[in-house]
């Protein structure tokens, strides 16, 4: 029998008046700047688009993030908030779900519905994306943190600011903060901010504050690292995962934010950006100029394919309160928040640019041809493959070793790990997983990867992965039952656990010999 539309509005009245929820209601938390409503689909609970911080536009473009403004009445947390301002890249691997916006500050939590108000005390994982610090979002589906609420883990990702808006100094902005504000680094200001929110927010939505994992891959995992190193993040998370993170000097080196005239660094870039937008003057006329110019012309085009231009920064800085040296250096001082950690790549990790084969092997310098060997031992295989192996070792592989080196030698628990299965339908074109492709194994998003092409053994090397990942993340150590054992991390044994298309094997890292060349014909910086 079909109600009419009178009684169903009787109905809605009654339940208000007695206090039921309206028909259709998502789950409810209070969170410490007021009420969110989230979505429940099975046994996982979403809320997306919740604010961690102020809009970072007007005048609060280039400040470090402020507390949002609190609401009293139940706010919709069904969709994500748009991921912020950046030109997309076309072949990114993980592309954006929204569209980007300057207003981006926005957090998203999945957890186990009947944790919700429960003081459940799950573990919580903080995901923080890649992108080369110029792209990247938290609404790529194979993002999605439903497979880790279904498995009992509260997720969370967030946005920061990338590009320009995220990485930005100019002698105005240096005067502005002459009091000793923090600088140019706002991308992981914002990374702080989440992590406090979590702090203050995450009970309410069953999960642990005590026991935070924060785990990022490329640009996320160089963030990671950061947070491991900088007393601002201390107490803010226990754990981290490290995926192809680097460790040694980068592509784009970080410049400090002041230099020596004629030398350069952040601020000279910044008033080189300035000029090409039309602003001159290193007052305050020129930041409200800057920050009067329309998002659009701050990202000037800039993205994945053309951070070469030389108004780009590289990212990161030397801004003396976050980043202060080099993260290899902070690790080998022991400056850094001592916890469990995971630190690992992919196996075809890193980017081939093409070249010459002389350009491949001349970096291994009077050691060239047992390179030679090494890479391409036949002498006549195909430069894509030898060239991206050993740029790879060079770029990531051989960077996470030695920060696992470094780390382990002062008694901290490190697990070292490789990840080289490649998805049944792409092995026609990878010898191994190339860089991010880990990423859907690890979320157990397979499916919303590789679609119809998803096989059952794709599908077995996502649930490896996720059940290792989770158990790292419950309990400190990557031991999840009925997968093998993984050795804790020590340069000696060298040991590793690498997802191969054969399944799950531990045991001495195969690529020593390669990893001991790059090591040795590394560049030392100077005084070293």
């Amino acid at each position: 029998m079909r109600s009419s539309g009178k009684s169903l509005v009787s109905g809605l009245a009654l339940s208000l008046a007695i206090g039921l929820p309206a028909l259709a209601a998502g789950p409810v938390v209070k969170t410490t700047n007021g009420p969110v409503e989230g979505v429940e689909s099975g046994t996982v609970a979403a809320f997306k688009g919740v604010p961690f911080a102020a809009p970072p536009v007007g005048p609060l473009r280039w400040r470090a993030p402020q507390a949002p403004a609190a609401w009293t009445a139940v706010r919709s947390a069904a969709e994500y908030g748009p991921d912020c301002a950046q030109n997309p890249f076309p072949g990114d691997a993980a592309p954006l779900g929204v569209k980007p916006a300057e207003d981006c500050l926005y957090v998203n939590v999945w957890t186990p519905k009947d944790a919700i108000n429960t003081k459940a005390k799950k573990p919580v994982m903080v995901w923080i994306y890649g992108g080369g610090f110029v792209n990247g979002g938290s609404s790529p589906s194979v993002y999605a943190g439903d497979r880790f609420a279904r498995d009992g883990v509260v997720l969370v990702s967030f946005n920061y600011r990338v590009g320009r808006f995220g990485f930005f100094a100019h002698p105005a902005l240096s005067a502005e903060n002459a009091d000793g504000g923090l600088l140019g680094n706002y991308a992981f200001m914002d990374q702080i901010a989440a992590l406090k929110w979590v702090q203050a927010n995450i009970e309410a939505f069953g999960g642990d504050p005590g026991n935070v994992t924060i785990f990022g891959e490329s640009a996320g995992g160089i963030s990671v690292n950061a947070l491991l190193t900088t007393p601002l993040a201390q107490g803010l998370f226990h754990k981290a995962i490290i995926q192809s993170g680097g460790g040694r000097p980068r592509l784009l080196p970080s410049l400090p934010i002041k230099a020596a005239p004629g030398e350069r660094s952040a601020e000279s870039v910044g008033v080189a950006f300035a000029a090409k937008a039309g602003v001159t003057g290193e007052g305050p006329q020129a930041l409200a100029a800057l920050r009067a110019l329309p998002a659009d012309a701050v990202v000037d085009g800039l993205n994945m394919a053309t951070s070469g231009v030389p108004t780009w920064n590289g990212g990161p800085m030397y801004d003396g309160r976050i980043v202060t040296k080099p993260v290899l250096d902070a690790f080998a001082a022991g400056e850094w928040t001592k916890m469990p950690v995971m630190v690992g790549a992919t196996g075809a990790d890193g980017f081939f640019f093409g070249g010459t084969r002389d350009q491949v092997f001349a970096p291994f310098g009077e050691r060239r041809a047992e390179a030679e060997t090494l890479y391409d031992p036949t002498g006549d295989g195909d430069i894509k493959v030898y060239g991206w192996k050993a740029a790879g070792d060079r770029m990531f592989i051989e960077p996470a070793r030695e920060v696992a080196r470094t780390l382990s030698a002062q008694g901290a628990p490190v697990w070292s790990f490789r990840f080289s299965y490649v998805a049944e339908s792409q092995r026609h074109e990878w010898w191994s997983a190339p860089h991010a492709t880990e990423i859907p194994f690890v979320f157990d998003t397979v499916d919303a990867r590789y679609g119809a092409a998803l096989t059952p053994a794709d599908a077995a090397a996502a649930k490896a992965a996720h059940a290792y990942w989770i158990a790292f993340a419950a309990n400190g150590a990557p031991e999840p039952a009925g997968q093998p054992a993984w050795p804790r991390y020590d340069a000696a044994g060298d040991a590793i656990i690498d997802f191969t298309n054969d399944g799950v094997k531990a045991g001495a890292d195969p690529l020593k010999a390669r990893l001991d060349l790059v090591q040795a014909t590394t560049p030392k910086p100077a005084g070293q």
